[in-house]
This record gives C-alpha cells, sequence and structure tokens, in this order.
C-alpha cells in the first residue's frame, strides 16, 4: 500500500501550526510552565489541523528563502497576538496583587517556578480564578476560534498591516489599568475609611497609638471582605475575553 501526502497541503499546515505555537507560547493559561513543550505542540498542530480546508487554498513559499521568511512572519503574528492576550488576561491578576499591596499581603510574596515570576497571595488567587471562569464559561473557545479566523484575514504568504499594532497595543494597556482598578476599588475604598479613621483616632487620642494596628486591622478586613471583588470577576472575564477577540481582530486587519 502507497500512502502519498500532499507537499504543498503539508507544508501550509506546518506554517500554521507554527503562527499557533507562537501563539501560545505567550498566551496564558497555555504559556505556564504547569503545561509541557509537548502538550502545546499537539495543542498546535491540533488546531491548525482545523484549518486544513481553509489552508489547502492559500499559496506556500515556493524557495527556501520564501519559506524562512514566511516562518519567521507567522512566528511574529503569533507573538503579538498573543503577548496582547496576555497583557488583557493578566489584568485580573493585577487586580488581585493591588488587593495585595492595600491590604499589607505584598510582604507575603514568593518566586512562582511556573511563571518565572513574584506572585503575590491574591495575584495568584485572582489569576487562578480568571483561569477557571475562562474555561467555565467557554471563553477558551472563543479566543482559539479568533486566533483561527486569523488565517482568513492574514493568509501564510500575507503579512498584516501593522500600523494598528501600536493602536491595539495602546488600547490593550489602558484597558489593563483600568479594569482592574475598577476590580480592586471596593476593597480600595473599605482601606482607605480604615486608614483615615485610624488616622483621626490617632489624632484625638495619640495615646492609643491607633496606627499600630493599622496593619493588623487591615489584613482582617482583606480576609473578611476580599468577596467584595468576586462579583466583578465574571463580567470582567467576559469583557476582557471580547478585549482580546476585539484585539486580534485589529491586529490581523479585519477590524
Amino acid at each position: 500500500m502507497t500512502i502519498t501526502i500532499n507537499g504543498v497541503a503539508l507544508l501550509a499546515y506546518l506554517l500554521a501550526a507554527v503562527r499557533i505555537l507562537g501563539w501560545l507560547a505567550l498566551a496564558p493559561p497555555f504559556n505556564s510552565k504547569s503545561v509541557p513543550n509537548m502538550a502545546k505542540v499537539t495543542l498546535a498542530l491540533g488546531l491548525a489541523f482545523a484549518m486544513a480546508p481553509t489552508l489547502a487554498k492559500q499559496p506556500v513559499p515556493q524557495t527556501s528563502i520564501e519559506l524562512v521568511m514566511v516562518a519567521l512572519t507567522q512566528v511574529l503574528i503569533g507573538a503579538a497576538m498573543g503577548f496582547v492576550t496576555q497583557l488583557l488576561f493578566n489584568t485580573i491578576a493585577a487586580a488581585g496583587s493591588i488587593i495585595d499591596v492595600l491590604g499589607g499581603f505584598q510582604v507575603a510574596a514568593a518566586f512562582d517556578p511556573l511563571s518565572f515570576n513574584v506572585n503575590s497571595v491574591f495575584g495568584k488567587f485572582h489569576a487562578q480564578l480568571a483561569v477557571m471562569l475562562l474555561f467555565a464559561s467557554g471563553g477558551h473557545l472563543m479566543v482559539l476560534g479568533g486566533l483561527l479566523k486569523t488565517f482568513e484575514f492574514v493568509p501564510l504568504m500575507s503579512f498584516p498591516d501593522i500600523t494598528g499594532w501600536g493602536d491595539a497595543m495602546t488600547t490593550a494597556m489602558s484597558m489593563f489599568f483600568s479594569v482592574a482598578l475598577q476590580i480592586a476599588l471596593p476593597l480600595g475604598a473599605v482601606f482607605f475609611i480604615t486608614d483615615l479613621s485610624l488616622a483621626l483616632l490617632t489624632k484625638v487620642s495619640p495615646s492609643l497609638n491607633a496606627m499600630s494596628m493599622m496593619y493588623p486591622a487591615k489584613i482582617g478586613l482583606t480576609l473578611l471582605l476580599v468577596g467584595l471583588s468576586f462579583p466583578a470577576l465574571p463580567e470582567a472575564t467576559s469583557r476582557i475575553t471580547d478585549l482580546i477577540m476585539q484585539a486580534m481582530n485589529a491586529m490581523a486587519g479585519s477590524g
């Protein structure tokens, strides 16, 4: 029995897998060290296989130089979209880090060998909640679908218009800060009132030395009231998913 493989279709398939792998290398939660590299490669090959009908209609490089340039272009496209995805998805973790700073838990930050970052208590906790909500709501399917959709707007032999990438990055950065502050704002208001109350109490009766109770009081309030940020997480996750889709579409030149 003879097995015949279409070399053109195979080449297009592998180039598509390169773009997807570049995205998986940076986009959470796939960029975690807890996800083996072989699993990332397998996922990239599987997602590229889903685009086989579309890829079969697209031209492929004919020379070695073209092949190298197209491969590098796919890595660039995938990595750029993965970076924007990472920036927007880390918004919820940033909100948890803000709560750590305001509540006095920043001193308990520790090195995370999976992400090679110093993660705080609620920063890591909120990041894990975001991953759970993303998969529970099916948002990961929307994001992966948006990634695969880019092959229709930016074929393998095409180079995207990078003039709009700056605006996409700027918008992602602004939304990173604004959404993180909105999530942490309720606890921030509580901490502000707590600090103000202790300061006034110290002013009225200096002998009480109320400011010495500031850190224990803020830590206790954080543990009691951290749930104030939870109701905002599902809506924030849905909003971030939409923003990721919009950013990838803008970078692909479709919006």
